[in-house]
């Protein structure tokens, strides 16, 4: 993952991933997917297009395409990462996660201290990739769109245990209707 690897363009279609730290599921845990929605939110509000994404419980990845902005990118993203942690942050302490917030306060290194940093919630910096042509852009649809239903999280196992079992209803009503 490259680190504070500034984004060179004003504008442009990315692919961006970025991570909590240690990969911990803090989005999980927390339930808190609500706040890259309300991230998402905002980029909207400034002209901005997120194309594609998934959450996962420990990183987001997604397609933004960047309208012009004088705004540095590696900025609007800091800023989003900020925002999200913040907000994980809150929910960890109503939710009396005492043990992973102490994780993530002895996470922050001693220059960040400094700077009034808390806690580490994310790995540092962000992965981006500029969608530079179509081939691309799917390949990135397709990592994202498998993403889930790979690996240690399963996600979408369930999903499809419920729709195979929901087919004997479905089906029979779809064909109901076609015929």
């Amino acid at each position: 993952m490259p680190v504070k690897t500034a984004i060179p363009f004003g504008n442009g279609h990315f692919f961006i991933t970025f991570t909590c730290y240690k990969w911990l599921p803090l989005i999980n845990c927390t339930d808190g997917y609500h706040l890259v929605y309300k991230w998402f939110d905002v980029l909207k509000s400034r002209g901005h297009f997120v194309t594609r994404f998934v959450i996962m419980p420990n990183n987001i990845h997604t397609t933004i395409a960047f309208s012009k902005t004088s705004k540095p990118i590696n900025k609007i993203i800091g800023d989003g990462k900020r925002f999200i942690g913040y907000g994980l942050v809150d929910l960890i302490k109503k939710l009396n996660l005492m043990e992973v917030l102490q994780q993530l306060k002895r996470g922050v290194n001693k220059s960040d201290k400094k700077r009034g940093k808390l806690h580490e919630i994310w790995q540092d910096s962000f992965d981006w990739k500029i969608c530079i042509d179509n081939h691309f852009t799917w390949q990135k649809k397709d990592y994202m769109h498998k993403n889930p239903c790979s690996g240690k999280w399963m996600l979408a196992l369930l999903l499809l245990i419920i729709f195979i079992a929901l087919q004997k209803f479905i089906l029979p009503v779809y064909t109901n209707i076609l015929c």
